[in-house]
């Protein structure tokens, strides 16, 4: 009688398990600890980070939190890379693009001058080999950390200036806070190029300790208030067309203490964030701009052919000389380059041209 009583308890207990999703079945709760390398307050490059932990944790019924702290809150902004992958902290999100001091290819990973733009960047990742160079890239370089796109943004300005850009002659020493290989580019045209961080920007211009910025889309530049200082505000961002920010789990994390569902989870989520942060972006720059000439006295200017094709000719400089360096950045350039030469031909038929510029 008592083993029928415990063998029916038994068959209850199973039952009731299989009845529970998979994920929460075996669930077990696990918490980690996010650095951020942008202030969760600012749109969409900062607060992306902070959508995805809140669709995360109600998702899995609080059995997965990503708690997310402003910059320096845990460790230096530079140094999240480093910690992620030694354990000091579980996840990190910023940009590959900072890591290019030691990871010349990084910044493929973040934003290519002259694109590829958000669609076609999206397609490389995840119809191409973008996400598996992407994790190769940190492999190779002996990171222990697991990586997603967690954030798309639109379209950046190309810069914020106190005068009116009507030559190279203009460039020439130039003190121009600037991101990534577009910065490269840039100090191949005489600029002189720092990447100050996000909150040294503003009193960087105004104490004239630079001439000159670029940081992001409109809305957050606006937030910023570089347009207090600098009124000549140039297009297109011929530098970041489409920017990806990254999500860094340590690897012994996501392999060892996270299940299955749960993981599963976290591709889920990021997916959802790189829509959710590229329509907001798409959707707000606009109002934006308008205001910027409007209210408050911005002149929004667009280069002119020569301009853009002397960026270019820059830029090709840098990545030839970049691919000479470093066999890992020719090898993501290569196949990016054969990516984009066979979406090429949809690219010129599947879309219209520009037919307006900023007024």
């Amino acid at each position: 009688m008592k083993t029928n009583k415990v063998l029916w308890m038994a068959v209850l207990l199973l039952s009731l398990a299989l009845m529970m999703p998979a994920g929460q079945a075996f669930a077990k709760k696990v918490m980690l600890k996010t650095q951020s390398i942008y202030p969760t307050a600012m749109p969409v490059l900062g607060d992306s980070v902070v959508w995805f932990s809140e669709q995360v944790e109600k998702a899995s019924g609080g059995e997965l939190i990503f708690k997310v702290y402003d910059p320096g809150k845990l460790v230096p902004g530079m140094e999240i890379l480093e910690s992620v992958a030694k354990g000091r902290i579980q996840a990190g999100y910023a940009a590959a693009g900072f890591w290019a001091g030691k990871i010349p290819a990084g910044p493929f990973f973040t934003s290519v001058p002259f694109g590829p733009e958000a669609p076609e960047y999206v397609a490389w990742m995840f119809q191409g080999n973008g996400l598996k160079l992407y994790q190769e890239m940190y492999d190779q370089a002996g990171y222990n950390v697991k990586v997603f796109p967690l954030s798309l943004l639109a379209p950046e300005t190309s810069g914020w200036f106190a005068k009116e850009i009507e030559s190279l002659d203009n460039l020439k020493g130039l003190k121009m806070r600037f991101f990534g290989l577009g910065g490269q580019a840039m100090q191949k045209l005489g600029v002189s190029v720092t990447l100050l961080p996000t909150a040294e920007i503003f009193p960087a211009l105004e104490k004239g300790a630079i001439d000159a910025t670029e940081f992001s889309m409109p809305t957050i530049d606006k937030n910023l208030g570089f347009y207090k200082v600098v009124k000549y505000n140039y297009y297109p961002g011929w530098h970041q067309q489409a920017t990806i920010c990254e999500l860094l789990i340590n690897k012994d994390v996501w392999e060892n203490k996270m299940t299955p569902a749960q993981r599963a989870l976290v591709e889920i989520g990021t997916r959802a964030s790189l829509m959710q942060s590229l329509a907001i972006g798409e959707g707000t720059q606009g109002p934006v701009i308008k205001e910027n000439a409007q209210k408050r006295g911005v002149k929004n200017m667009y280069w002119s052919d020569e301009m853009l094709a002397a960026f270019k000719k820059a830029w090709e400089e840098v990545c030839e000389e970049q691919c000479a360096k470093d066999p890992f950045f020719k090898k993501v350039w290569d196949d990016l380059s054969a990516f984009r030469a066979e979406y090429a031909y949809w690219n010129s038929v599947g879309f219209l041209p520009r037919t307006v510029g900023p007024k």
